[in-house]
């Protein structure tokens, strides 16, 4: 008896489980790539981008664990005052950061196809021609492939703009990346953008 109520409990998972499996081989999730163990943070004094789309996905690491995200795709976006950092733990030596900045001086970063998967996102957002409660699968203003899977909640819209963006990532990918005044550091200690 107590073998066919774990069966019955453990179904719905492993459903799932073969469900996201499928979707992970047929290219519906997130990253192209496995992810690496430790999130990011990316601030900016502004985006402004064209072509928005927004869903719920999946990211995968080296040990194939899944990670939820959301992902936000971006035709062609543009971020002034970008700042992407990350802390790495080292044993005895401690904390060490590695702080990228560019797009200052009125040069902003300019990017196409730009893909966030983030786990938090935060600023004063404004969208033109927004669209709530979309089916995923069927997203058609963000970068191509931007859809996720089938019955899956999602929004678009045909431009936004976010002031005092922050953001806590997984991953970023663009087919395009241009870092206008890119300047990059390395130091002891936690030295995150926000």
């Amino acid at each position: 008896m107590r073998w066919r109520r774990f069966a019955v409990l453990c179904v719905p998972g492993f459903t799932a489980t073969a469900a996201l499996a499928v979707a992970l081989a047929n290219g519906a999730l997130a990253a192209s790539f496995a992810v690496s163990g430790q999130q990011f943070k990316v601030s900016a004094d502004q985006l402004t981008g064209d072509g928005f789309a927004q869903y719920g996905s999946v990211d995968t690491n080296a040990r194939d664990d899944l990670i939820p995200v959301a992902v936000t795709g971006i035709r062609k976006a543009k971020l002034d005052n970008l700042c992407q950092s990350v802390v790495t733990h080292l044993p005895i030596i401690g904390d060490i950061s590695l702080k990228l900045s560019a797009g200052g001086g009125g040069k902003s970063v300019e990017a196409t196809d730009l893909f966030m998967d983030a786990t938090q996102i935060s600023g004063d957002a404004s969208f033109n021609n927004i669209e709530i409660g979309r089916d995923a699968s069927t997203l058609d203003k963000g970068p191509d492939g931007a859809q996720g899977m089938q019955d899956l909640f999602s929004q678009q819209a045909d431009d936004v703009s976010i002031k005092n963006l922050r953001t806590t990532a997984w991953a970023t990918t663009a087919g395009t990346f241009r870092l206008n005044g890119l300047s990059m550091k390395i130091s002891k200690g936690k030295q995150e953008c926000f």
